[in-house]
């Protein structure tokens, strides 16, 4: 089989990234958690006082702070996926904390952020033999990838596993809250300017509203197989 790019772009809290993970793992290629990077930025940002009480980004300060920003991934092999690393703090579980998920759009929406991602994720992916997941993969970062997947769910049911994935790891959750959340995102990774998130034309649409874990996986091998034996 000829090593091919993956890219699995949609909404969030659709579990993008646990395929995307679940699916290098069972084919032997390397995942990169694109969302992760973004979270970590607005960790970052968090942490620096960067964001005005109204909820808006110090811009100017942001972009020239740009530079002693250093995410990487490092594999961990009790859970055999990559945690994500801030400069080289282990940030895996504190950037899927509802502080970051409130602001984390926010910082996706910025261009010269979003640039620079890209750029990273692209020298990440020059080689193939990827998976990839994010908003835009199949759009701005990866436009020729040999197999995209645009996934969704009702934000009702994406709002309750981000709920159910919270309180399994021991966070406060309000289910209300969570459902807002998911549902502002929307608007602005739809919304926003720079690469807004959007389905690929050439992208295979996936609804996992009412799906079983086992049965996109089986659906996204059988995808897999399909292209790359093409």
């Amino acid at each position: 089989m000829k090593k091919i790019t993956i890219a699995i772009d949609g909404y969030s809290s659709c579990g993008k990234s646990t395929m995307a993970k679940d699916l290098a793992k069972q084919i032997g290629y390397v995942y990169i958690d694109t969302g992760a990077m973004y979270r970590a930025v607005t960790l970052f940002a968090l942490r620096h006082g960067l964001f005005i009480e109204d909820g808006s980004v110090k811009t100017d300060e942001l972009k020239s702070q740009m530079k002693d920003i250093h995410i990487t991934f490092q594999f961990n092999p009790s859970t055999g996926r990559p945690d994500t690393y801030l400069n080289g703090e282990l940030v895996e579980q504190v950037i899927r904390g509802m502080e970051v998920s409130s602001h984390v759009s926010l910082i996706a929406a910025i261009p010269f952020v979003r640039t620079a991602m890209v750029e990273q994720q692209q020298r990440m992916g020059k080689d193939k033999g990827i998976v990839m997941d994010g908003r835009d993969i199949g759009t701005t970062v990866f436009p020729d990838a040999e197999l995209k997947v645009f996934v969704t769910a009702s934000p009702e049911v994406r709002a309750q596993r981000r709920y159910d994935e919270l309180k399994g790891k021991g966070m406060p959750a309000d289910f209300a809250d969570i459902l807002r959340n998911v549902e502002e995102r929307d608007y602005l990774d739809t919304h926003r300017e720079t690469s807004p998130l959007k389905q690929a034309s050439d992208a295979l649409l996936l609804d996992n509203s009412n799906l079983t874990i086992e049965e996109q996986k089986q659906w996204l091998i059988e995808q897999y197989q399909r292209t790359s034996e093409a």
